[in-house]
This record gives structure tokens, sequence and C-alpha cells, in this order.
């Protein structure tokens, strides 16, 4: 696929990998009538597998700047022992696919990890060491907090080698990040989930994350998702962001498209 452009900024679709759900999509999508997945497995028929479960797509994002750095939003699922193998298709792919957009790893300067589910950081860390080890690492206090109360083994995976390193730089809120490109904090699906938004004018494109999930939540953003920590937010954001963007592109982590373009 060939990469999107905002201004200055390449984005560049990185597929990590692909397979089923592990969960019955109308379970985790609870409150979801028949005629919304009518609506949405039309929409996105890529997502449904003929024995009815749910198609997942695994992708990261580089945002390459016109200095030659990258930023790279997620790291995917990860190598074959990564955190997501009990539940995701392991081995990714993602140096391969960063080999691909010939991006070298040591041009990374900055790893978003929009939140800490382990499909989205499971190539932060390899063999104990930061796999990007020119980047600095940016995740929400938030979510920092939530590892540390519920004593995840997260913490010593990835956050202990980070901070070893001196590569996690924990932030609260929006932060610039470069000319036209930010973080925004889109908490709900985690406590301290974040979204990347690239903008020049009025042309705006949001690397999501998990703000939503299916095209489902696409079309009907007031649904909510079992696996968000505070649905009430998680709506709330993607409510607001979805009317803010319209007109805009979304950059998709796990809808059968990479890019999508809302509505104006």
């Amino acid at each position: 696929m060939d990469p999107l452009r905002i201004g200055d900024i390449e984005i560049v679709m990185l597929e990590d990998g692909a397979g089923p759900f592990f969960a019955d999509r109308k379970e985790v999508f609870a409150a979801a009538t028949a005629e919304q997945w009518a609506a949405a497995d039309t929409y996105d028929p890529g997502a449904l597998l003929p024995d009815g479960r749910w198609q997942l797509r695994f992708r990261c994002f580089a945002l390459r700047q016109p200095n030659g750095r990258t930023i790279l939003v997620d790291t995917g699922i990860g190598p074959a022992d990564a955190p997501a193998a009990s539940w995701a298709p392991v081995p990714g792919r993602l140096p391969a696919a960063l080999a691909e957009a010939g991006i070298a790893r040591e041009d990374v300067e900055i790893v978003v990890l929009t939140h800490v589910h382990t499909d989205h950081i499971g190539w932060s860390v390899t063999g104990g060491r930061p796999y990007f080890r020119n980047a600095r690492y940016l995740l929400q206090a938030a979510d920092v907090t939530a590892l540390e109360e519920a004593r995840s083994a997260l913490l010593d995976r990835l956050l202990e080698p980070l901070r070893g390193t001196g590569q996690l730089d924990v932030v609260t809120g929006d932060r610039g990040l470069a000319p036209g490109v930010g973080i925004v904090a889109t908490p709900g699906h985690t406590p301290g989930h974040q979204s990347v938004l690239v903008a020049d004018g009025d042309d705006r494109l949001l690397v999501t994350g998990d703000l939503l999930v299916h095209a489902i939540q696409l079309l009907h953003p007031e649904l909510g998702y079992a696996h968000e920590s505070d649905q009430s937010a998680a709506r709330a954001v993607r409510v607001r962001l979805l009317r803010e963007l319209r007109g805009g592109i979304l950059a998709t982590p796990h809808l059968t498209e990479a890019f999508v373009r809302l509505a104006g």
C-alpha cells in the first residue's frame, strides 16, 4: 500500500499480522443489534470470516519526517515469545515491514505506544533490550500507573527495560512531537490511551490506536466494547473525535482498510 502524505509528513502503514480474534464478536459488543452488524459487515466484509469469527488486522504506522527521522506509532504483536503469544498470531512481521519501507530501526527517534495492550507493544523490547535503541518511548502516565497497580507482568517485560536504558518518557495529556504531529489523549480503552494527530491546515489524519477496533464502532461510535477499561470515557472521546475529524482520515490498526476517510 502506498504511503499517504499530510503536509511534509509521510504516513506509512506497517502490517504486522492478521488472524481471528479469540472471542465471539457478539459477546464483546453485547449491545449491538442485528441491523448494526449487517451494516458493519457491508461496510467492512473483510472483518468477517466464513465461520462467523472476527478477522483482525494488526498494524503499526510510521510517520516519516523531512529530516529522515521516523516516529513509530505502536510496535505490534511482536516475536514468537511476545506477551501477545497466548492469543495473537505471532511472530509478527514488523521488522520485515520496516525494511520493505526503507526504514532502519536506528532511524526511529520516537515510539508512541498508544496503550499497553499486548498487541500494541510487542516489538518494543526483545531479548530484554529495547528494540529501537535510539528511540524515546512515549507512554501516558495513567497506563503506567495501571500496570503498577495491577502488578502486571509487563512491568518486567516492558517498563523496566525501558527505564533501565533511560528511554521511557512518561507523558500526561496532549503533547507536540514534531511540526504538524502531536499526541492526543484519548482515554477510555485503557486509562492512558493516546492517539496521534497529523495535521496541515484542513488536512488531518488520526492514528487511532484502539479508539475504535471494529467498523461497527465507526458506524455506531456509541457502542461500547468489552475490553474498554471505561466504556463511558471511551464512548465520549470516540463520538467527539469522529465528529471533529469529519472529512479527515483515520489510520486504523485493526480494520480491514488501513486508511479510512470520514465523510465531510
